[in-house]
């Protein structure tokens, strides 16, 4: 049998290779140890280049016959290492005879390159035709794979065999079991394993927790946690990858402090993965200057880390920062990834940011990130909340894959427009599409049927298909049915049903049922609501306002002057109301009779303008809701300058012809501005869509999404 010699580079061990005669037995034996370790080098640092030399030579000097098991098992694990399983595959299928170690290095080749159902089927082949019995590693591969491949059957079967075997007590063994049984979300399966017999070691705990983490067992993970350090667990930095992520599902700042004090004491190495979850549980429990004390001590920042600290401004509705931040990422000349891109678009979405967003929809497309999913998600919401519902579902209609979040979006983005049939068409599509909805779905589902006043359909889904889904009704769906009931008129039926559900009502609910008072001017249930929403938050303002609103419909000036007092006694004050519009990519900013902006004259010249056009159509001022003590042309003179009117003013007046105006505002539309809008669309030829605290109203021919009901 020939060698090589040991020592030489590449090119010297072709070229310089003795001749097999030469070499006595033990410089053979020395040779092929050497050729061995060279070969695991070769796949450990997947050298491909390397190691086809050293199997040209072994061809050349043969050496690699499928006599020699030793040496195909060692070029088998290094093609199968560098991805070339097909290779692999046909040095295993020309053995002659193989060994335990010839399937565990294909088998773990195949499922290192996903192939995980090939893996399953050489376990059986194993098994029956070469009647080999697995060790504790080809084991751990197999149950790899049936967590992988969701193959339930296959995966209990091997679980039974491994009791029978006695290969459960090997540490592989068990925890492959354990991660098996929490990727189907079988907790109690998993716990079972991992509570069976002795041996626990820090990857035992470090599956176990992350495999409740991730099934929402966080308290129980925190148990896990607490075990730990009672046993005196040496944690490594997967351990406090996972912590860190437990402080940050529990949102639990004090635990995150503590577990970082930790890390300071047993002076662990501080890895890219371990500062980003760092970073993320700041951010998540509300903690943005920590976040950032940590993002600048990082000596070394990627895409990931800068992406971290981005996402961590976002979570605590930094939303400008966010946006601002990024161009320092840029300074550094960093390319965002589609996590990042993501981030970025949501951080748009929380202050309808409309031009920003197209701005990085450009660079999204330029940068080949437009097919992810996670990107169009974000895209999705973007749009949505930035008025440009037509934008999101073009979005939608290009996406070649979507997610029950994609599905999702689009409903409830449609819904939130007052969309309702078409958020219910694209609800139907998702079903066909065999997407299982989610939590949030419901919510734009039930939406959309109050949009639509679809009382039957709407408790059609509350109670059958949710109970069909396995998804437990929240508080957010039932308030959508309130909402639903109140659309169409039925208020009594609402009051009712909130007070025979077991639910913990809050104040989003119960004004739910006083807005819809208001609309339809049952002011004696609407007094009673509005008196156990103030019970319940005495300071919320806008619950003030629309018993005060409802008084002055009514013409009880009593109740008015009331309320005034009450609103002075407890120290509640309005807020003012604030508008917005982007024009080329910069935001004016309207308060109600301000007179900051640098082309105000023109403005209000504009405003009068409006104002008149509209008048032979039908509007009169609505000065019945005016908040203040004043006479009537004082009224009239607040409400025809409501911020709203200012920016849809400033909007005509900066805008190109045909182009639609998006207006942001801080407060509920209030019935003037609502009526002036409908008739000024139509005068204008224009779209208008303005955001209030409540919805969208998309105004367009002297009419509003909303159908007047908001």
């Amino acid at each position: 049998m020939g060698t090589q010699g040991v020592s030489m580079s590449p090119v010297k061990l072709l070229a310089h290779t003795p001749k097999p005669y030469l070499l006595k037995s033990s410089t053979v034996v020395h040779a092929l140890e050497h050729t061995i370790q060279l070969l695991k080098v070769s796949a450990d640092t997947k050298n491909l280049r390397f190691g086809k030399m050293i199997h040209a030579h072994l061809i050349i000097t043969n050496q690699a016959t499928k006599y020699n098991r030793v040496l195909v098992n060692s070029l088998i694990n290094h093609y199968a290492k560098c991805d070339q399983i097909m290779v692999a595959r046909r040095l295993f299928d020309g053995m002659r005879k193989r060994n335990v170690v010839s399937w565990g290095a294909l088998m773990a080749g195949y499922f290192h390159n996903g192939l995980v159902l090939e893996v399953l089927g050489l376990f059986k082949a194993m098994i029956s035709v070469d009647y080999i019995f697995p060790n504790e590693y080809i084991f751990a591969t197999v149950l790899s794979s049936c967590s992988d491949s969701d193959q339930v059957v296959e995966g209990r079967q091997c679980h039974g065999y491994a009791l029978k075997s006695g290969l459960v007590f090997h540490q592989y063994v068990k925890n492959a079991l354990v991660h098996m049984y929490s990727s189907w979300s079988d907790v109690k399966g998993a716990m079972n394993v991992w509570n069976e017999g002795p041996g626990l070691d820090v990857f035992s705990f470090n599956i176990i927790v992350s495999g409740l983490l991730e099934n929402g067992y966080a308290t129980e993970a925190l148990g896990v946690l607490d075990r730990m350090v009672d046993e005196c667990i040496v944690w490594d930095s997967v351990t406090y990858v996972t912590a860190f992520c437990l402080c940050s599902r529990l949102k639990d700042l004090r635990l995150g402090l503590q577990i970082h004090c930790r890390m300071f004491r047993t002076g662990i190495e501080y890895d890219s993965f371990v500062n980003c979850a760092i970073i993320d549980m700041y951010g998540k429990c509300g903690s943005i200057s920590n976040a950032r004390n940590v993002f600048n001590r990082l000596q070394t920042k990627n895409v990931v880390s800068w992406t971290a600290i981005l996402a961590a401004y976002f979570q605590n509705g930094c939303f400008e920062e966010a946006l601002n931040f990024f161009l320092e990422m840029e300074v550094e000349g960093l390319m965002p990834n589609d996590y990042t891109f993501a981030v970025l678009l949501n951080s748009c979405a929380g202050i309808s940011a409309l031009g920003h967003g197209k701005l990085l929809h450009a660079r999204i497309k330029k940068s080949g990130f437009g097919d992810h999913i996670i990107v169009g998600n974000a895209l999705i919401n973007m749009y949505s909340k930035s008025g440009s519902i037509e934008a999101a579902n073009k979005v939608f209609l290009q996406m070649i894959y979507r997610d029950s979040f994609t599905w999702s979006s689009m409903i409830c983005g449609l819904s939130h427009h007052g969309l309702g049939k078409e958020a219910l068409v694209v609800f139907q599509e998702m079903l066909a599409a065999k997407e299982c909805p989610q939590y949030v779905t419901f919510v734009g589902v039930l939406s959309a049927c109050a949009h639509l006043g679809s009382v039957q359909e709407g408790f059609y889904y509350l109670n059958h298909l949710m109970k069909q889904t396995g998804i437990k009704p929240g508080v957010e769906h039932y308030t959508c049915v309130v909402g639903l009931l109140c659309k169409a008129g039925q208020l009594d039926e609402a009051e009712a049903f909130m007070k025979s559900t077991p639910v913990k009502w809050d104040v989003v609910a119960w004004r739910t049922l006083l807005s819809a008072c208001h609309v339809h001017q049952n002011y004696g249930l609407g007094k009673k609501v509005a008196e156990l929403v103030l019970q319940m938050d005495p300071g919320d303002v806008g619950t003030y306002i629309l018993l005060s609103n409802m008084y002055a419909k009514a013409k009880i000036w009593d109740g008015v002057v009331k309320i005034r007092k009450l609103m002075r006694e407890r120290n509640v004050k309005k807020e003012p109301g604030a508008s917005w519009i982007e024009i080329r990519n910069s935001i004016h900013v309207f308060v109600s009779e301000g007179k900051t902006h640098p082309e105000s004259n023109q403005i209000y010249e504009k405003v009068q303008e409006l104002l008149t056009m509209i008048r032979p159509m039908g509007y009169v001022p609505d000065i019945a809701a005016v908040f203040h003590d004043v006479e009537d042309e004082q009224k009239l003179q607040y409400v025809s300058y409501h911020s709203e009117k200012l920016a849809i003013a400033y909007g005509l007046m900066k805008t190109p012809s045909g182009a639609p105006i998006h207006v942001i505002k801080n407060l509920r539309m209030c019935v003037d501005c609502h009526s002036a809008v409908k008739l000024i669309s139509k005068v204008t030829n224009r779209m208008i869509i303005v955001r209030d605290a409540n919805r969208f109203h998309s105004f367009g021919d002297g009419v509003c999404s909303c159908a007047d009901y908001w």
